[in-house]
């Protein structure tokens, strides 16, 4: 049964519920989501509804196992300069784009500059200085500096190579036509594309992996009801629901017996849920002032009570399942006096008055939080005001125009901290209009001298030493305070075999999926 056959009308779904009849053909996968993409392609745009689809249309020069390990992809081999200032990528002989032109080392060199020219992670390829190519099936990358977060900015979902005799013809790539009708040599390619209802993937079946994909078909149903989603997967008209982060959702879905749930496969991503402060409001400028609202928030209670125990509490700036994260970062534990102690020192007028934005949507990681966060705080002596925002563009642009005083957010680490976490913390980064810059206007000289050390050294020990002091010294200053690891979790379909529990999760290439017969 082909896909375009599956999207029938309720009425149809309704009637096959109740007889039992298996919907979907074997060979094809049924992913349900809420996350809608602008277009297609990784290589300008961030986000994980763009690289869910993006990782399987295009491929990259390399790929992850889930042991933070590169291995090969379109890139056979590679090797690193002893001044780690030169890594030359040997690649495959065999790959072509979908439209059957042979992918060459051009190809990459033409990729990486567009992606550091337009991509918004500005630090992924700030010290590629060039990508020579001396054959077509060698690039070499030039460093200013040594990198060692380049190979995981190389993933798929940060660095899909792009045909250069597609993109390279003077268009601005971030709104060229191909983002929305995609040529790439990913296992997949592009079947259709209806903005806000579907997308239907087909198996690529000159892909240069050999045996691969497993699967015929993937088609992404973009569905913007939650609870019709819900519906759907428990009626067995979705094979996968990733994402899935609401505890209501999590738990209803753990008890339909055709399912599994695994929170497994986010471990890159690295999504905290965290309260942000602005430092340059007067208000909030003395970090006593932050350190007495940071004792006044007991996490346990937001993790078990508000998210119904299918969150983490978040202690640090590094996501805990990541290698650099510290263990030893001692939290802020609930202290109702000590918050009140810090106020009257920092010689804070009370009641304080104060106003708390967040994020229109997830209600549970965003409103609910800062609900509550107004009457715990009113405990010692502070009005909070909770600011609703009508959508998502005036959320970002107040918090991105640094108009706000404290503000919910939800922030990806993206796989290694040069990637996803200095972007918060640089005072070089403070980017007024930027939403997921250094927003909180944080500034402190050691925290920039640490990262920028951090960024370029290649001894992992000594890197995670540098990631250590950092941590702790942020957690010191409270430019922000860790709420929790939001609590994505995968749903699928019992017989699914290798669903995407790797680091990436489903922003990885889903070539080795298939079906137990």
């Amino acid at each position: 049964m082909k896909l375009m056959t599956r999207l029938m009308g309720a009425a149809a779904i309704a009637v096959s519920a109740m007889t039992a009849t298996p919907i979907w053909a074997d060979g094809s996968l049924v992913i349900l989501s809420t996350q809608t993409p602008r277009h297609l392609n990784g290589a300008v745009q961030s986000g994980i509804a763009t690289a869910v689809p993006s990782t399987q249309l295009f491929a990259s020069l390399v790929r992850y196992d889930s042991g933070w390990e590169p291995q090969p992809y379109l890139a056979k081999s590679w090797e690193t300069s002893e001044d780690g200032r030169t890594i030359t990528f040997r690649m495959v002989d065999n790959a072509t784009f979908h439209d059957g032109t042979p992918v060459t080392s051009e190809d990459v060199a033409f990729s990486i500059m567009t992606i550091k020219a337009n991509h918004p992670f500005q630090t992924m390829f700030a010290p590629v200085e060039a990508v020579e190519t001396p054959d077509p099936h060698t690039a070499v990358f030039k460093l200013s500096q040594p990198h060692p977060a380049l190979m995981l900015a190389l993933s798929p979902a940060l660095a899909p190579i792009l045909p250069k005799h597609v993109y390279g013809d003077g268009q601005d790539v971030k709104s060229h036509p191909a983002n929305s009708a995609v040529i790439g040599s990913g296992p997949f390619k592009l079947k259709e594309f209806t903005p806000g209802e579907a997308i239907i993937l087909e198996k690529n079946p000159n892909f240069f992996m050999e045996g691969r994909p497993v699967l015929d078909e993937i088609l992404i149903k973009l569905v913007k009801d939650p609870s019709a989603l819900l519906i759907s997967m428990e009626n067995g008209e979705g094979d996968m629901y990733p994402y899935m982060a609401g505890s209501q959702e999590i738990k209803r879905l753990q008890e339909v017996e055709a399912l599994e749930v695994t929170d497994q496969g986010y471990a890159a991503i690295g999504p905290i849920n965290w309260l942000a402060f602005n430092t340059a409001s007067p208000k909030l400028s003395d970090k006593r002032v932050r350190q007495a609202i940071a004792y006044a928030v007991d996490r346990e209670f937001i993790v078990k009570a508000l998210h119904r125990g299918v969150s983490t509490a978040q202690r640090g700036p590094i996501i805990e399942s990541s290698p650099f994260f510290d263990a030893g970062i001692e939290p802020f534990a609930v202290d109702l006096e000590k918050s009140k102690a810090l106020l009257a020192e920092a010689g804070v007028a009370l009641p304080l008055a104060l106003t708390i934005d967040y994020i229109p949507g997830p209600k549970e990681q965003q409103q609910s939080v800062a609900e509550y966060l107004k009457s715990q705080l009113k405990k010692i002596g502070i009005e909070l005001e909770v600011r609703a925002a009508p959508d998502f563009p005036t959320w970002a642009g107040r918090v991105g125009g640094h108009d706000f005083e404290l503000s919910m957010d939800v922030v990806f680490n993206w796989g290694d901290p040069v990637i996803g976490v200095h972007r918060t913390y640089l005072t070089s980064n403070i980017r007024k209009g930027v939403i997921w810059s250094n927003t909180q206007s944080y500034s402190n000289p050691k925290v920039d001298e640490i990262l920028a050390a951090a960024a370029v050294e290649p001894d992992m020990a000594k890197r995670t030493a540098l990631y250590s002091e950092f941590q702790k010294i942020v957690v010191e200053d409270v430019p922000i305070t860790f709420i929790n690891a939001s609590p994505y979790h995968t749903a699928y379909k019992d017989g699914l075999e290798g669903a995407p529990m790797g680091i990436w999760g489903p922003m990885h290439p889903m070539d080795t999926m298939s079906w137990k017969k």
